[in-house]
């Protein structure tokens, strides 16, 4: 079970992030009360062990050029789409940066065709992002059939088993319900989501081993 804990704003709740057992840490360069400066997140960045960690740059709606300059800039590894972005900008993008995560809002058109825009990952998330509410999960069943799926929106220690369960998705991606406030991480929560997240985890099938149930293996694409 991938674990991503979005909103990261210094490097204490970074370094814990991963010494817990996260596999990706999101840094958001869109507007929010947790956003962060492209060299805030470059400085975290430096530190974190890359052969264990992704770290995500979160845009909504920003020029695809500027996507690509800001990731690099901030040493980002990948990028997260949280927009309106095209299914052209979304494969531009990715042409340019090794992983892409496509973010829609749950109940979206456009999640039946989140094929056409090339990512990585199809990350559905509650209508109002970072809102932490919980959605309705059997609207993950939009999410079309062999895709990585990630779920966000309202997730906490007490529920993320529940939905994982529930949904069957790839990876979890959590903000608000492991904080003490927007972008400061709370310890214990932390600790005690990403170990029920793991936890929950379904079982593979003993003769049905997929090479895609693990984190991107970023060394093949090199």
């Amino acid at each position: 079970m991938i674990v991503k804990i979005e909103g990261i704003t210094n490097e204490d709740d970074a370094l814990l992030s991963v010494a817990l057992g996260a596999d990706m840490v999101g840094f958001v360069f869109a507007p929010s009360p947790r956003q962060v400066a492209p060299q805030v997140a470059a400085d975290i960045a430096k530190r974190l062990p890359t052969d264990e960690v992704i770290a995500v740059g979160v845009f909504r709606d920003e020029h695809p050029k500027r996507v690509v300059e800001v990731a690099l800039r901030a040493g980002m590894r990948g990028v997260q789409l949280h927009g309106e972005e095209t299914p052209d900008q979304t494969r531009w993008i990715r042409e340019r940066i090794p992983f892409v995560i496509k973010a829609f809002a749950a109940g979206d058109g456009r999640v039946a065709r989140a094929a056409d825009y090339g990512a990585d990952v199809v990350l559905l998330d509650a209508p109002s992002p970072g809102s932490g509410r919980v959605f309705d999960w059997a609207l993950a069943a939009e999410v079309p059939s062999g895709r990585r799926f990630m779920l966000a929106g309202g997730l906490t220690p007490d529920n993320v088993a529940g939905a994982i369960v529930r949904t069957r998705c790839w990876g979890v991606d959590v903000a608000s319900g492991v904080e003490r406030s927007p972008g400061v991480k709370d310890p214990v929560k932390l600790r005690s989501f990403i170990a029920a997240a793991k936890a929950a985890a379904p079982e593979p099938a003993e003769d049905a081993a997929d090479p895609d149930d693990g984190p991107y293996d970023w060394e093949a694409e090199g």
